[in-house]
């Protein structure tokens, strides 16, 4: 099999070519700026054993595996991640969250900020990255999902604390910033099920995919530095229900921040010293 008999395969099979090219990539050893390579050498053949790897990369995709999962890594905000089933693949939606959290507090030196359910480490890598003078703590409710943020922190050298825990319940301290990217699926939201291969725990959240961002919510005032913000990631339409809630905890200056699609992808707002 040659390499352009290979992606004829994968296409065949439903994959686009973007992803075919880079899963070929994966099984011959090189990395995802070789694609022009790909080209060059569209003749070569396949060694039984590149071919083997790829077929059994290609129908894991098919069957709808995330593409982050099978080459091992993800970039975000510009920061090339490990990622693998234990956490999230992180979305650029996300990177929403970390430019409203840098805007937010771009005259604010040594700020001590709190990533909630911090998955792969992404918002906290990024926000370390860009402001090596803050204090990021990362938090997870799992340990294998803290092992992968660990892992991506001293792979980019960027110096993170590392919690254990249930959102803020055990959390000491308090903070300029709390941010978080929780779970804001609904239990029965048919999207699920094109999820089903990354970790439920960190989608799903009740009835209403609100679970866990009132629990954040409930618990973050007493984690609050004065005029600290709460800033949250959501559902495309949860946005009012978030505010609201805010509003409800006497949360001040609330407002919600759109993607680049233009969505309500973040909602958030200040507490003010009691």
């Amino acid at each position: 099999m040659t390499l352009t008999q290979a992606l004829t395969t994968a296409s065949a099979l439903g994959l686009d070519r973007l992803d075919a090219q880079l899963l070929l990539l994966q099984a011959l050893g090189r990395d995802d700026g070789n694609r022009a390579w790909l080209l060059t050498h569209d003749c070569d053949l396949l060694a039984p054993v590149n071919e083997a790897v790829f077929l059994a990369l290609a129908r894991r995709r098919a069957a709808g595996e995330p593409l982050a999962y099978l080459t091992g890594h993800k970039e975000f905000y510009g920061l090339n991640l490990r990622v693998d089933a234990r956490v999230l693949v992180p979305r650029p939606d996300t990177e929403t969250l970390v430019d409203w959290t840098l805007e937010l507090l771009r005259d604010v030196r040594l700020a001590h900020v709190i990533d909630l359910g911090t998955g792969s480490g992404a918002i906290a890598l990024a926000l370390k990255h860009t402001r090596p003078d803050w204090t990021l703590t990362a938090l997870d409710a799992s340990p294998a999902a803290l092992e992968v943020a660990q892992t991506n922190a001293r792979n980019l050298e960027l110096d993170l604390q590392f919690q254990h825990g249930s959102w803020l319940q055990q959390v000491p301290g308090r903070f300029d910033a709390i941010v978080s990217n929780p779970p804001y699926i609904a239990a029965q939201d048919h999207h699920l099920g094109a999820l089903a291969h990354e970790p439920t725990q960190a989608l799903s959240s009740g009835a209403d995919g609100l679970h866990d961002i009132r629990q954040i919510i409930a618990q973050a005032p007493s984690r609050m530095l004065p005029n600290g913000w709460l800033l949250l990631e959501h559902g495309y339409n949860q946005a009012l229900a978030v505010r609201t809630l805010l509003s409800e905890a006497g949360f001040e200056d609330v407002r919600s921040r759109h993607d680049l699609s233009g969505i309500e992808r973040c909602s958030g707002a200040r507490w003010r010293q009691r």
